[in-house]
């Protein structure tokens, strides 16, 4: 199997210096976004422009969520043309938005129902971290999730990935 294709929703402040860090790793990253500036960018550091949720989903092994709100979350991963329309089962979402337990878990049900696995993975580090690839990464969901990504996520965070206790979502 090759390299692990990387699917990229949100792309902020922090979301554009994660993805840029993932490029340079290595990986074939894939974005989307709703706004134009975060996808230029992206695109500008090698990075292929999706033209939907759904499309980005069908293109990639793992999908990062990292957006402002919960019902954001929601929105692009179970809406209309949202990441389940594509994804194929075994795909992994690692949500590291800060949003509830309580949404995470019911984000996480319907995902499950078709096959793909969900990490709640919030982030502390700020911009900076982000930029620098030293962000904290705090992660729960299923333990086999866990596993498949953790040497991505090292790349984000290198030996700053905690999961004291895998939690089920």
């Amino acid at each position: 199997m090759g390299k692990t294709k990387v699917g990229f929703i949100g792309l902020g402040f922090m979301g554009r210096p994660m993805c840029r860090n993932l490029l340079k790793a290595g990986y074939e990253v894939t974005v989307w976004n709703r706004s134009r500036p975060g996808i230029d960018e992206c695109v500008s550091y090698g990075a292929v422009e999706a033209s939907s949720a759904s499309e980005l989903a069908s293109r990639s092994d793992i999908v990062v969520t990292m957006v402002k709100h919960g019902g954001d979350v929601s929105e692009v991963a179970l809406g209309p043309n949202g990441l389940l329309c594509g994804a194929q089962p075994g795909m992994v979402l690692i949500d590291m938005s800060t949003i509830s337990l309580r949404e995470a878990r019911s984000i996480a049900a319907s995902l499950r129902e078709s096959g793909v696995l969900m990490l709640d993975a919030p982030v502390s580090g700020s911009t900076v971290g982000a930029v620098s690839g030293t962000l904290s990464i705090m992660v729960g969901g299923p333990t086999e999730a866990f596993q498949r990504c953790l040497p991505w996520a090292r790349r984000m965070a290198p030996a700053r990935v905690r999961s004291s206790a895998i939690r089920s979502l």
